[in-house]
């Protein structure tokens, strides 16, 4: 399918980040300011957040009312990053409202009210607009991208926010220091709004109450609500993890805050609840794959506190330890991660993930190698889960979304030619 407006956007990932909302500003204002035609709700954190979004838009949905959701990044495809009433939106509208988004970006560099042109993210983000602005969804669920602060889907003015998570990544943007991270994620909370916020360090938590009080936003944290966690405890969750149970926590009073809004008339029933988090999918999170008679787990892991969860799980499932296929980008916490990982790994495979900011697998090796004895370098991805699965354990795919999302779509296709 020819997509010119589609192409045009990934053109753009040339430009690399950047930060700052006046861009994003120019460009809604061009639009028409199609960010202000719904409700949204900005869920923001370290990890987690995706997981948030995706529960709460379940159990919208589930509750009969509609809703879209605005995610990042794409494991395969593009259309993944905006769903809404549960479904990718099809190809032919993602390209109308990219089309919308080239033509207004293009004549704002002609006029010189833009420097040159946005980046990847923020024409994606103007395009989710667009494409929830068009659609008329009384709620839109946006998952924020890197920090907070300067983030484009900080554009909006949210009913509420949630922080899931503060821990280490993106250091050269967010800084160095917990604090100063916790001060970029804090950047979302804007006044008198309801904040959720998952389980945090004490001096990201400092932080948070500090910005919540100066702007007289209400901060509700998950981890000190005994009846919270008995709920959530009480609710079969269809994404694996026990981390996933704060995930949900957070969801839970995102969803409670909903239902009690009365702007918004979205009554959401505890049965709603418990069918939204049953059923939710969020793929390459824990998802298993049976492939050549060989048990497959990839997760997208792609930091230190990720690696953690994934090491804890992998404990669990697999105490005589896994074959890791290992693939990670150039400037992420390599050598913290794989000693995450390393109590719960037997050998690794370091490969080479589909990007050009990806680590090359004979450079991952040395590193893979201070961790574990058995250590070996394949480039190819493929080749590397070939050769983890003669292993005869356990298989794990983590690192990267530019690892996982490639092979996670082999493995299906595969899966659904031999079926």
């Amino acid at each position: 399918m020819n997509r010119p407006a589609v192409d045009f956007l990934f053109s753009l990932e040339r430009f690399g980040m950047k930060f700052g909302l006046a861009n994003i500003a120019r460009l809604c204002a061009a639009l028409g300011h199609p960010e202000a035609a719904f409700p949204s709700i900005v869920v923001g954190g370290t990890n987690g957040k995706g997981s948030v979004t995706a529960l709460v838009d379940a159990a919208v949905r589930a509750a009969g009312h509609r809703c879209a959701r605005y995610t990042s990044p794409h494991l395969t495809r593009i259309e993944e990053r905006f769903v809404i009433d549960g479904r990718e939106v099809a190809p032919d509208a993602l390209e109308r409202a990219a089309a919308m988004v080239q033509e207004a970006a293009e004549a704002l560099v002609a006029s010189g009210a833009l420097e040159a042109l946005p980046t990847f993210f923020e024409a994606t983000t103007a395009v989710a607009f667009v494409l929830f602005r068009d659609a008329g969804v009384p709620l839109a669920i946006l998952e924020v991208g890197l920090g907070g602060r300067l983030d484009a889907t900080n554009i909006v003015s949210p009913v509420m926010a949630a922080i899931v998570s503060i821990d280490f990544d993106h250091q050269a943007q967010l800084g160095h220091e917990i604090t100063s991270i916790a001060a970029e994620k804090a950047g979302i909370i804007k006044p008198g709004i309801p904040v959720v916020c998952g389980p945090l360090p004490a001096e990201a938590l400092a932080v948070i109450e500090r910005v919540c009080d100066e702007r007289q936003a209400r901060l509700i944290q998950t981890a000190a609500d005994g009846r919270l966690a008995a709920r959530v405890a009480d609710i079969p969750l269809a994404l694996s993890g026990a981390h996933q149970r704060a995930n949900a926590a957070v969801a839970m009073q995102l969803l409670d805050l909903i239902d009690g809004d009365p702007g918004l008339r979205l009554p959401i029933p505890a049965q709603a609840i418990r069918t939204g988090f049953a059923t939710a999918a969020w793929p390459g999170r824990l998802e298993t794959f049976q492939w050549n008679g060989c048990r497959v787990l990839i997760d997208a892991a792609h930091n230190p506190a990720g690696a953690r969860a994934l090491a804890a799980h992998l404990r669990e499932v697999a105490p005589g330890g896994v074959t890791l296929v290992f693939g990670a980008m150039q400037d992420k916490a390599i050598a913290e991660m794989l000693a995450a990982l390393a109590p719960a790994v037997a050998s690794i495979i370091c490969t080479t993930a589909a990007s050009p900011r990806a680590a090359a697998a004979h450079d991952l090796a040395p590193l893979a190698a201070r961790t574990v004895a058995d250590v070996h370098a394949i480039a190819d991805p493929f080749e590397a889960l070939r050769l983890a699965c003669t292993h005869n354990r356990l298989v794990v795919v983590a690192g990267s979304i530019f690892l996982i999302g490639p092979l996670r779509e082999r493995l299906a296709r595969d899966i659904l030619r031999s079926s």
